[in-house]
């Protein structure tokens, strides 16, 4: 029998305490043929706290662990009989996941591609104040924001016309 990926629904909060579980009822159920990898979709992300870049790591798909296996009525009751697991995403019946799905969701998750999404701490229009640098004490607004760079582009007022200024995001904090 092939293996395909099933998304199995846990408590909140409670998908690395099922993952270690489910690992040690397949041990234990000596069924380690019938079952590949157990993945917990997470990506890296920098937010700006205090001026500071800090990077941490959140899970892309809150309440669910991606399981490899053959599904059988043995697998399915070993993994439903886990501490912590609700239930098999899909009706009545597993559905699997395709192909394109899990790749793209590993595309996303993988620690090692090195993919980190940047949450700002403010908007396009929002007024901000520079905190560091030349123009220290200006108040002005947010332009643009370019993630890629870690820029924004802010409007200042220098001797009464609207100027634009590009700074780092640890260099300006809202207002």
């Amino acid at each position: 029998m092939i293996k395909k990926w099933f998304a199995i629904h846990t408590y909140a909060g409670h998908e690395n305490k099922v993952r270690a579980n489910l690992e040690r009822a397949i041990q234990y159920a000596k069924l380690q043929d019938r079952f590949g990898e157990i993945l917990i979709a997470t990506e890296d992300f920098t937010v700006m706290k205090d001026r500071k870049k800090t990077v941490s790591r959140r899970k892309t798909f809150p309440s669910y662990v991606l399981v490899e296996m053959e599904l059988n009525t043995e697998t399915q009751t070993l993994v439903t009989g886990v501490p912590g697991v609700t239930h098999f995403l899909g009706d009545d019946r597993p559905v699997p996941l395709s192909e394109a799905e899990i790749a793209r969701i590993r595309g996303q998750g993988v620690v090692e591609k090195g993919k980190v999404t940047t949450e700002v701490p403010f908007k396009v229009g929002e007024s901000v104040k520079v905190v560091e640098g030349p123009f220290s004490d200006f108040v002005g607004s947010v332009d643009e924001i370019n993630l890629d760079r870690g820029k924004v582009r802010v409007m200042v007022s220098i001797f009464g016309r609207p100027t634009p200024v590009e700074l780092d995001f640890s260099q300006v904090q809202a207002i």
